[in-house]
């Protein structure tokens, strides 16, 4: 079924700059970790980005309109809280990045989300020594008075999920390979 197109805009005009240079006005933020080696570890990986297990595995992921991200998806992540008091952010996939060393998608915030701006989530392989690297970059700003009010704190707990976004990732990737393969049938002679 065909994605409809998107009807909600989004709360910033610089959509897309993930990827190039991050516009003026806004925080910026980058984390790249080392998260293991070679090529299958890297493809895993980017399919654990793109079916948002970076989202689901700091227990945030809510719901997307679709199974992986494409652009348009509307995403809601919920952060923190207990029934009506937790935040509802929602979001909308911006574009995929899909290169033979690089894949993931950025998002940007629509209404209601407590930030205003965008953010990369993606894998990158570098085939000098086969390293693959977890990737979070974002550009925002204060969308809502607590996150204003919250300054110094709020940009701490942005590293603090990117780094836990990374891991999470690292971490499937772990556990697909401790997974016991299937044992293939025998026959009789």
């Amino acid at each position: 079924m065909p994605h409809e197109p998107a009807t909600i805009p989004f709360t910033y005009p610089d959509v897309g700059a993930t990827t190039g240079d991050f516009p003026k006005g806004y925080h910026h933020f980058r984390m790249r970790r080392r998260i293991g080696s070679g090529r299958p570890m890297f493809n895993h990986a980017a399919s654990q980005v793109l079916e948002y297990e970076m989202q689901r595995g700091t227990g945030i992921f809510v719901a997307a309109d679709t199974p992986t991200a494409e652009p348009g998806t509307e995403i809601t992540i919920r952060l923190g809280g207990v029934g009506p008091f937790g935040i509802t952010a929602p979001a909308r996939v911006v574009y995929i990045l899909d290169e033979p060393n690089q894949r993931g998608f950025a998002y940007g915030t629509l209404p209601g989300h407590p930030l205003i701006g965008e953010e990369l989530f993606a894998v990158e392989y570098d085939p000098t020594d086969e390293s693959v690297y977890g990737i979070i970059a974002a550009f925002s700003r204060p969308g809502a008075w607590y996150v204003r009010a919250g300054g110094p704190a709020v940009r701490l707990m942005q590293r603090w999920f990117a780094w836990r976004y990374i891991m999470t990732v690292r971490s499937c990737d772990r556990a697909a390979k401790r997974k016991p393969k299937p044992e293939q049938g025998t026959t009789a002679h």
